[in-house]
């Protein structure tokens, strides 16, 4: 196991970081931990957080699995990108304050490219969410957003 703080994982801060903790990972896969406060950033007035931040904690999961395999490498974390999603479905309108959510992520597909597919779930007692998610991490992202900076300065 790992002690590496989300926030060195994630390319994101505060209270962005929706994930409280890895639980295990490997070469395919990931899995992590949520437990819905009632006072998050995205939480319903009864305290609940919507079903469809699902797909936000899912694409958490796999930008920590591509963090945790950066940091074992001795590489930077970089950023990538959520394309979309697949068949996001949940038994859930929202998921009630106090629910331990585990979230795992499978790694079905990745390319040279950065071009990546993933089979993420969450799960409670009473939960069930699962979704595929297209994700995009270029080789040398800074290049990238410079790319793009450019062509939309035309």
């Amino acid at each position: 196991m790992n002690d590496w703080p989300l926030a060195e994982l994630l390319p994101h801060a505060g209270d962005m970081i929706l994930l409280d903790r890895i639980l295990s990972f490997d070469e395919e896969q990931i899995h992590t931990r949520l437990t819905v406060k009632p006072d998050g950033l995205f939480n319903l007035p009864d305290g609940s957080l919507p079903a469809w931040v699902g797909i936000e904690l899912m694409a958490q999961s796999v930008a920590a699995f591509a963090g945790c395999h950066a940091r074992q490498k001795g590489n930077p974390v970089e950023l990538g990108f959520l394309l979309g999603t697949r068949k996001f479905e949940c038994n859930v309108e929202a998921f009630p304050a106090g629910s331990e959510l585990t979230i795992h992520g499978i790694r079905s597909l990745e390319d040279d490219n950065g071009m990546g597919v993933f089979e993420c779930h969450i799960n409670a007692p009473g939960i069930e969410a699962s979704a595929r998610l297209n994700v995009f991490r270029p080789p040398q992202p800074s290049q990238y957003l410079e790319q793009n900076r450019e062509s939309n300065d035309d």
